[in-house]
């Protein structure tokens, strides 16, 4: 889904890099992900390498990808020392290190523990001293003290000139080129689905607005980006901040598009500041609905009321921004009923995107306790958001699949129904996107066939007029 937009930059392993590099040590980025390389491939890139020290990053539904490198790695050598961080690892390290190719867990953030635990190692000192990092002893899996957060983000170098960059573009923009960036790390918000508020503590650090305009001009006149993706979980949690950042931007005059998520209310609160998102350059945003139910918000303690993900999405769209959205299916109350009712609010609520994605309680998130009873899939890989791995009390895995692939289909061909009623840089923008649905994404088939149906027998309010949706 996320791939079929664009092709996107590891900026986690650009941290590394450059933090590596300031420690005087060699480091190379290999994006085997964006290249679509297989094992094969990553083995070949590995033995020519001649590398000291193997790292990967993973998030769940990666995990076993990430394993398969590493185990390439002790293949071409077993002397290579294996690293592995992310969201994942982080916080089931105990059943990483269960595989024998992986020699060490970075828990949380890597730039300073990682080249720490290198130097420890070629001092051959005790890693114990190491703080964030897990590995295997005599006694077992050995953690050794939490880290803290960093306390200065604008003193993080990012290896900008390890990126190859003709690689990465933003597909409905021809000729693009895409960097990813970060001007602030956390969340101090609590959803239960959710692992970044797990990972950042529940925090939120911001950088400068100095080195984030810094940053985008240098990446703009050094790099000839002409599209950034703002990686942040929450960039407008300091309206004052935030306000000024656009300031700015709109000041320097980058000629650059901006793709940007954040919180529904947020977007309620700068209602008399959004001429202001468009001017510094927003193109797209992202929020989340994930269920028009207060109820079910309030279960997740998403601390959001239902109306303010629907004003939100209506305030980007007079706004011209292109606003984006999803809708998790498969609660564990979820019944054929209430998914058609999901699907009417979708219909409602109008944003110019949006996504009906299977509810995925990460195993070490909040959530996953609470519906435990229902998980029935194993297989990290598919903890992808796009496969249910849990099912609902009424509904099988298979049921809700096969609604999210006809809510998929129903909105999408809504959507080109009314293409006309668009702003033309809208219309062209969705045009774009629903091509690359039908030609390259997993959501092919039901956007295809959808798109695809004679006018009249395209479903309008799926609710009312086909109840049977989900079957």
């Amino acid at each position: 889904m996320v791939e079929s937009a664009g092709v996107w930059m590891p900026l986690g392993l650009a941290y590394l890099a450059g933090s590596l590099r300031r420690a005087g040590f060699d480091a190379e980025i290999y994006d085997a992900m964006s290249l679509f390389d297989d094992d094969a491939a990553v083995l070949a890139r590995i033995v020519a390498a001649h590398a000291d020290v193997v790292g990967v990053t993973a998030h769940t539904a990666s995990v076993g990808a990430a394993l398969r490198v590493l185990r390439a790695a002790k293949l071409a050598s077993p002397r290579t020392v294996t690293v592995m961080g992310g969201v994942h690892p982080t916080f089931m390290a105990d059943e990483v290190l269960a595989d024998p190719a992986v020699d060490f867990v970075v828990r949380g953030e890597g730039e300073h523990a990682l080249p720490e635990l290198l130097a420890c190692l070629e001092a051959n000192d005790d890693p114990a001293k190491v703080a964030g990092v897990s590995f295997r002893d005599g006694e077992g899996v050995h953690h050794a003290a939490q880290r803290p957060l960093h306390a200065d983000l604008d003193a993080l170098p990012v290896a900008w000139d390890a990126i190859d960059w003709p690689a990465y573009h933003y597909r409905t923009k021809p000729g693009s080129r895409l960097a990813v960036t970060s001007w602030s790390r956390g969340c101090t918000e609590r959803c239960s689905f959710c692992s970044q508020q797990l990972l950042w503590r529940h925090s939120w650090r911001g950088r400068s607005v100095d080195a984030i305009v810094a940053e985008a001009t240098m990446l703009a006149d050094r790099f000839g980006v002409d599209t950034l993706e703002i990686a942040d979980e929450y960039p407008t949690n300091d309206r004052r901040r935030w306000e000024e950042i656009l300031d700015r931007l709109i000041e320097a005059d980058l000629g650059v598009e901006l793709l940007v998520e954040t919180r529904a209310a947020d977007i309620v609160r700068d209602e008399d500041i959004l001429g202001k998102y468009r001017e510094a350059g927003i193109l797209h945003m992202y929020v989340g609905v994930e269920t028009p139910r207060q109820d079910r918000l309030d279960a997740m303690r998403k601390n959001l009321a239902a109306e303010e993900s629907k004003r939100a999405i209506r305030l980007l769209n007079q706004a011209g921004i292109i606003s984006e959205t999803s809708f998790l299916l498969g609660f564990p109350d979820e019944t054929p009923e209430t998914i058609g009712q999901t699907l009417e609010a979708a219909f409602d609520y109008d944003p110019d995107l949006a996504f009906f994605i299977a509810l995925t309680p990460w195993p070490y998130a909040d959530l996953y306790a609470e519906v435990a009873d229902l998980v029935e899939e194993r297989d990290y890989s598919r903890y992808n958001l796009a496969t249910p791995i849990a099912r609902s009390a009424e509904m099988s895995r298979e049921e809700i699949g096969r609604a999210m692939g006809r809510c998929f289909g129903a909105f999408y061909a809504r959507k080109m129904q009314r293409l006309d009623a668009l702003a033309p840089h809208k219309r062209a923008y969705l045009r774009s996107v629903t091509k690359l649905l039908m030609e390259e994404s997993y959501l092919a088939e039901e956007v295809a066939a959808s798109v695809g149906r004679p006018r009249a027998t395209l479903p309008v309010t799926l609710a009312k007029e086909a109840p049977a949706c989900p079957s």
